[in-house]
């Protein structure tokens, strides 16, 4: 296991794991592949000039264990372009990406395969790969994050050979289709080294749903206030973390955001996954509060509380993280302004196409994947159809709005029926 990885995707992530892998997991060959672009030229060409070299870069000192520089043995520009023998594939591309990423690879190097790891999956994705691989006759065991480790970015604003890695995560969930699995036992020695926690999940499926940005990303994204921000009707800088005026943030959001992991909870539900205390996930998994703000009864019993206290709840944490409440404050008392992240708005990507943010580009691929699961099983979800509605409405406004533009295909009012389709498969042999 482990010994020919190749990682699918050319962007930041891809190079940061190269370098991990080459620094601590010891595997014989490692190589990289993308799809022919003008956004991967810039990475290509970096590689050509610098002998496959690659470099990761930390901003913080404490996050030693990511820096680091390696050669990278095999580069393949385009994914039918692949040769040799892989026995692991590495996903590092967007999660809408896996099914066009993976069917341009010829069956000759896929069925070789016998591990496949996720690194940034959404709700879903384990059950659409695994789907891919049944569909051949292949049995591969597939592998779930929750989540990519942490936060790294092109050194500089272009796509290069070189990195920087921003901020780490302390912990990470994980999950495989295999019950006894030797490749996480060994990505959990590999994660010791970088001072990560793996917390090993029952199934795929249950690491999936410990991504903060599930919950959080449709209603703080998919509303008139943050969607005319975004599409440039804004005059001012608006910010996704903070109340309104300033930011998205009001009674109704929050309301929003109750209801609609609710909806989510009642898919896990029907499929036998356990719920999450989302105020506890928020809190202790992600960005901590003081006691003074929230207490641990309120926290550990949220799941108990009435709709209402619920909200109130989930509108107190969000006040009390306007500032980092951990940071030192200076002679005025002014503590550092944890909520100023500007709400992007749209750009003319490298194509010269205009462009969606990945928040929300991202999102929409991951709730209509949830409102596809939820339809298929039966289940109302009227707050997450109201965000589809919200953002599909916006992204038609716009088309019609720009329409002497060249307008990338984000733009699409999508349905992503085969990928809904393959992933209910699976759910029906996972519950039954």
């Amino acid at each position: 296991m482990m010994k020919r990885v190749l990682l699918l995707g050319t962007g930041p992530t891809s190079v940061q794991l190269a370098v991990i892998l080459k620094k601590y997991a010891h595997c014989d060959e490692v190589g990289i592949v993308g799809r022919t672009s003008v956004r991967s030229e810039g990475f290509f060409s970096a590689l050509e000039r610098n002998e496959n070299r690659l470099q990761a870069h930390i901003q913080n000192q404490k996050d030693e264990s990511m820096q680091g520089e390696c050669s990278i043995d095999q580069v393949f520009c385009g994914y039918e372009t692949i040769k040799g023998t892989w026995d692991t594939l590495i996903l590092s591309v967007t999660t809408d990406a896996y099914m066009d990423v993976l069917q341009q690879i010829d069956t000759g190097i896929i069925r070789d395969v016998t591990c496949i790891i996720l690194i940034s999956p959404t709700f879903g994705s384990n059950f659409l790969v695994k789907s891919f691989f049944h569909r051949l006759h292949l049995n591969v065991e597939v592998i779930s994050f929750s989540t990519y480790v942490g936060d790294t970015r092109w050194l500089t604003n272009n796509p290069s050979n070189q990195v920087l890695t921003t901020a780490l995560k302390k912990k990470v969930f994980i999950g495989s289709t295999s019950t006894s699995s030797e490749t996480i036992d060994r990505l959990d020695r590999l994660f010791q080294q970088l001072g990560i926690t793996l917390e090993k999940m029952r199934a795929p499926i249950e690491a999936e749903t410990r991504n903060i940005s599930l919950y959080v990303h449709p209603p703080l994204f998919m509303n008139p206030f943050s969607l005319k921000a975004i599409f440039g009707e804004s005059v001012v800088t608006k910010y996704v973390y903070k109340l309104f005026p300033e930011g998205p943030i009001t009674q109704n959001l929050i309301r929003d955001l109750r209801t609609h992991w609710q909806e989510i909870m009642n898919i896990l539900n029907k499929i036998g996954i356990e719920e999450i205390n989302l105020l506890k996930f928020m809190i202790d998994d992600n960005y901590p509060v003081r006691a003074e703000s929230i207490s641990r009864h309120d926290i550990e019993s949220f799941q108990q509380l009435n709709d209402i206290h619920q909200e109130y709840l989930l509108y107190i944490r969000y006040s009390a993280l306007l500032i980092d409440p951990f940071s030192k404050p200076n002679k005025e008392g002014k503590y550092f302004d944890f909520s100023a992240v500007p709400i992007r708005q749209m750009f003319v990507n490298r194509e010269g196409e205009l462009d969606i943010p990945r928040m929300p580009k991202e999102d929409y691929y991951r709730i209509k994947i949830i409102q596809g699961i939820a339809k298929y099983l039966g289940l109302s979800s009227p707050t997450i159809d109201k965000f589809v509605d919200t953002y599909e409405r916006k992204i038609k406004e716009v088309t019609k709005a720009h329409s002497q533009k060249r307008l990338s295909n984000a733009f699409v009012v999508q349905r992503f029926h085969d990928d809904v389709q393959m992933i209910c498969e699976e759910i029906d042999q996972y519950t039954n």
